[in-house]
């Protein structure tokens, strides 16, 4: 008997003992549902000493969110059956309410009474917070919070549902961002994802609680508007996007610029179906990033033939090179003060025997997004290198040769390697070659850039700014770069004469040019009142239909022979 009272005795210490060192919280009620007992881990959790809780009710852990049906049936399961189990929120002595996994078991006597009941349960904060982030990482993009590609199914999905079944009307825009993967190689992925986040946080501040934005991957994002009444509302939301995204974004110490090609679908109309109405929303943006970018397109029918021919050049355009398909044609440019001819302007242009005469702005938008831009641009510099070499030979020793630089060429590390190969092979003289460079493309990150233009200066070349006036126009780095030549954009000398005293930035840049040291040209002359303007003004060169159109190397040779000065006198 006493060898058993002592066993008995080891049981209890070794079970208080287990109490005391199991990490769950432990709470031993009598059967009225009065604390006896409390283990340290049910102080640590819940911060209640053991002395408070003693005689006192469970209910005092009681966070208020669930319904007393809740505790009721609860009881109920555990008085019927002996167990229940599950999760409970309770509130700690401090009144932070936490999550809490609860086993709850009766402890009955020889004749089935119940005498006790246990309760073991678990701070599952932590777990609640891995679930969270799981589910986060399941429907949302990690780096701008916007849904990513899963949510955006599942949701569209819905709502093509309700839409259907309320007769609803829906809209999908496609977005990509345009010389986004310019940023993204010239400051590096860090600067992109920082990119990509102002961008959401833009986007985000337009649309309604209703509708959804998600991130498909890289620079394309996804908005869908719910149960819209007119696809104007479509149309008008694409016009905020546009305007919303013309702002600089600062990035650390970087200012960059980016713009956006959008592309609608509509529901029902252009497609019932997620794949469909994505896929044409797709192909209406391609068609705004072909036809010059930051702009929107609804889809239409016609796009798919457009889909097709679009293939048919890329085809083409990749045997163009080997098949001698390219030629230049040049145009003219007159030195206003003389009336000489001082150089030409370099123009690519494509024959193709199924195609035709294909348009530049058709296919010099798919040569850069082909990467095909870069061979085609190499044989452009080598070509007017060696045109300009035999206009030399032909008497004009003084001419010089213009040529448009691609940016996605530019910004390849290789370039300026490259261009010294051509000057090499070719044996032209530097001095007679301008390069033609964007503000677009020399702003972003202009510290670079200045670095290789002097490099392409060491070389001899002249430097060229084209289309200014409609881009940064940042005054603060002009100087700062190494060049000889501003060209005023075409859109503004059509406006000379046609508005009264519409000429305030043509004389502003001008004016501004000249005290930079930099002589300007005026591209697009096509009447006499534009060419006094400009001479009036001392607009130094002049260039555009007004003396000719670009014309192949053999008529400019001719041409050459027979320009009057006079004409421009």
């Amino acid at each position: 008997m006493e060898l058993r009272v002592k066993d008995a005795q080891k049981e209890r210490k070794l079970a208080a003992k287990v109490l005391e060192n199991i990490n769950e919280g432990v709470i031993i009620t009598d059967a009225q549902g009065c604390i006896l007992s409390v283990n340290p881990a049910f102080e640590i959790v819940t911060g209640y000493r053991a002395d408070e809780v003693y005689g006192q009710n469970p209910k005092i852990l009681q966070s208020g969110i669930h319904s007393s049906e809740f505790y009721k049936e609860m009881w109920s399961q555990v008085c019927s059956s002996g167990n229940w189990q599950g999760e409970i929120w309770n509130r700690k002595k401090n009144g932070e309410v936490y999550p809490e996994w609860i086993n709850i078991n009766s402890v009955k006597d020889e004749s089935g009474n119940i005498t006790h009941f246990i309760a073991v349960f678990s701070d599952i904060t932590d777990r609640k917070h891995t679930e969270e982030k799981l589910r986060l990482l399941a429907h949302y993009d990690t780096l701008t919070g916007v849904a990513n590609r899963y949510s955006l199914n599942k949701r569209l999905g819905s709502l093509i549902d309700t839409a259907s079944k309320y007769n609803q009307q829906l809209a999908v825009l496609f977005l990509d961002l345009d010389r986004f993967k310019h940023i993204n190689d010239t400051l590096g992925h860090n600067y992109g994802d920082l990119l990509l986040k102002e961008v959401s946080l833009r986007l985000k501040s337009l649309i309604k609680n209703k509708d959804m934005i998600a991130r498909l991957g890289g620079d394309e994002f996804v908005i869908v508007l719910s149960n819209i009444k007119h696809p104007k509302e479509a149309i008008h939301l694409a016009e905020s996007i546009i305007q919303a995204l013309k702002g600089s974004f600062i990035l650390k110490q970087h200012e960059v610029f980016v713009s956006t090609s959008i592309g609608i679908s509509l529901f029902p109309l252009d497609g019932d179906a997620i794949e469909i109405l994505l896929r044409n929303a797709d192909k209406a943006m391609y068609k705004a990033k072909s036809t010059g970018k930051n702009h929107y397109e609804l889809y239409h029918t016609d796009m798919h033939q457009d889909e097709s021919k679009q293939m048919l050049m890329e085809i083409q355009l990749r045997k163009a090179l080997e098949r001698k398909e390219f030629h230049l044609t040049y145009q003219p440019i007159v030195d206003a003060s003389t009336g000489m001819i001082s150089g030409m302007e370099a123009l690519l242009r494509w024959n193709n025997d199924e195609l035709g005469n294909v348009l530049p702005e058709r296919f010099i938008p798919l040569a850069e997004e082909t990467g095909l831009i870069i061979p085609i641009s190499e044989w452009v510099i080598s070509q007017a290198c060696v045109d300009v070499k035999n206009i030399h030979l032909n008497g004009y020793a003084n001419m010089q040769v213009s040529i448009n630089i691609s940016a996605l060429h530019f910004n390849q590390e290789s370039f300026v390697k490259s261009v010294e190969a051509i000057l090499f092979t070719t044996n032209v003289n530097p001095r007679a070659v301008e390069f033609e460079l964007t503000e677009s493309m020399i702003m972003p990150n202009a510290i670079e850039t200045i670095h290789k233009l002097v490099k392409l200066k060491k070389l001899g070349l002249k430097l060229s700014v084209d289309d200014f006036g409609t881009g940064y126009s940042s005054l603060s780095y002009l100087n700062r770069f190494p060049l000889d030549t501003l060209k005023i954009d075409k859109s503004f000398i059509s406006k000379i004469g046609r508005y009264q005293d519409d000429t305030s930035i043509e004389e502003a840049i001008i004016t501004i040019a000249h005290r930079l040291h930099l002589k300007v040209i005026a591209e697009g002359v096509e009447s006499k009142k534009q060419l006094n303007f400009l001479k009036r003004e001392k607009c130094d060169l002049i260039q555009g239909y007004y003396i000719t159109r670009p014309i192949p190397l053999e008529e400019l040779i001719d041409f050459l022979g027979i320009w009057d000065k006079e004409l421009i006198n």
